[in-house]
């Protein structure tokens, strides 16, 4: 008998069907692992900027307060000062124009302009007393009801 069929080649296996592959528990186990470890990761960058903002923040804050208590010091020494005979006494000699005794108060003239007179005080008037004739305020009245004199 002869093979008609008979080739030279290896016998032919049906194709292999590729069965899907199982997950295995190990899998698993670093799936979750690494799904919780990439949360933790954006949780605590989420916290390392807020504590930049915290610590921006707090500086800033802290900038305001030492402007803040330079500024309270220097308004402390400005009413010790305002409180102090010196004070007064500058005061008095520039602003008041006052003089102490054995002083002269000199007031300078700008070089170039000529003195001006003095304009002389306006006149005061003082008005008389006048000599009217003391009327009892109750004639007053009687006149502004009954626009005339009283009967007697």
């Amino acid at each position: 008998m002869t093979d008609e069929f008979t080739t030279d080649a290896a016998p032919s296996r049906p194709p292999r069907r590729e069965r899907p592959q199982q997950i295995s528990s190990l899998q698993i186990v670093f799936a979750a692992i690494l799904s919780i470890g990439l949360l933790l990761v954006i949780n605590f960058s989420g916290r390392i900027a807020r504590g930049q903002q915290m610590d921006n923040e707090r500086a800033r804050l802290q900038a305001t307060i030492d402007v803040l208590a330079t500024q309270h010091i220097d308004l402390l020494k400005q009413r010790d000062y305002a409180a102090s005979e010196t004070y007064i006494e500058q005061w008095a000699h520039t602003e008041g124009k006052l003089v102490r005794e054995d002083e002269v108060l000199v007031i300078p003239v700008p070089v170039g302009e000529e003195p001006s007179t003095p304009t002389p005080p306006p006149p005061v008037f003082v008005s008389a007393p006048r000599s009217e004739p003391e009327t009892p305020n109750w004639h007053l009245w009687w006149n502004l009801f009954f626009d005339g004199e009283p009967p007697f």
